[in-house]
């Protein structure tokens, strides 16, 4: 993998790990595309990392957002009102949501890994985010804030990041649909979204940098994952702000006709050109 190679999944992945297009699904996608076959030692060290740049950007939008929580859930521990301040309620609500996608992950872990080296499995389900989206959209209510989340909300919206697992379904698309259909307003649905992310890369990277680290040759991988990791942190940033602000104003169902098409190229390029 050379730098310009990296610079661009790194661009991809900040892009579209927030904007509800499945990361995953455009990093198998891509390089099937352009034909750039890596070797597959090279494969785990970079996506891991580069993923943890998505990582720092939504931990840096959300910096006071996520002081606030985390001072207000320690503090109602300490006090013994772990549920009496909103702000240590959002703590909660964020660790129930992590739960389901912790459980599925650790179950499914091996037909994940499978899934990641199949294109066209990836491109099916990016059909399926596709369907989700329009059904989030038609069915949501869409008359509710983020101060009305409760417990059940986010345990729903935890199981559907938990199917989000799978490369081509969308994490956002999945956990913003599942916020549709709780009737949350768009904006609420995408920021909730959002945050909850961050416990779960969290998990999965620490998860993943054991075997990292172990990785033959890592050293001389090292400069195109650090320009992937910038591209996708600065990018993602971006993303994050474009993404709140179009949700305000826009529906999802150009992100559902976006998927739809490129699913369907992609399993069309597989079958009459598969490499």
């Amino acid at each position: 993998m050379n730098l310009f190679q990296a610079f661009i999944l790194g661009i991809i992945q900040g892009l579209t790990e927030f904007l509800p297009v499945s990361s995953s699904a455009h990093l198998v996608i891509v390089p099937f595309l352009f034909g750039w076959n890596f070797p597959p030692e090279q494969v785990l060290p970079f996506d891991t990392l580069v993923q943890l740049g998505t990582l720092a950007a939504v931990i840096v939008y959300f910096r006071r957002d996520l002081w606030q929580i985390i001072r207000a859930f320690v503090l109602g521990l300490v006090r013994l009102k772990p549920f009496v301040d909103k702000q240590a309620r959002m703590g909660w609500l964020l660790i129930l949501a992590t739960i389901p996608a912790g459980i599925f992950g650790l179950l499914v872990k091996k037909a994940v890994d499978q899934a990641f080296q199949s294109v066209a499995v990836t491109a099916a389900f990016l059909l399926v985010t596709a369907v989700l989206l329009l059904i989030g959209e038609q069915l949501g209510k869409r008359r509710r804030g983020i101060e009305t989340i409760g417990w059940l909300d986010a345990l729903w919206m935890g199981v559907a990041q938990a199917v989000a697992i799978f490369p081509g379904i969308s994490r956002s698309g999945a956990t913003i649909t599942g916020g549709l259909l709780r009737d949350l307003d768009r904006p609420a649905a995408a920021r909730f979204s959002f945050m909850m992310s961050i416990p779960v890369m969290l998990a999965a990277g620490a998860l993943e940098l054991k075997d990292v680290f172990v990785v033959p040759g890592l050293s001389a991988l090292l400069p195109s994952i650090a320009i992937g990791f910038l591209a996708a942190a600065g990018v993602g940033y971006v993303s994050i702000r474009w993404m709140l602000n179009f949700v305000t104003h826009h529906s999802l169902r150009i992100f559902s006709v976006y998927c739809a098409v490129v699913g369907l190229l992609v399993l069309l390029l597989y079958v009459v050109f598969p490499h």
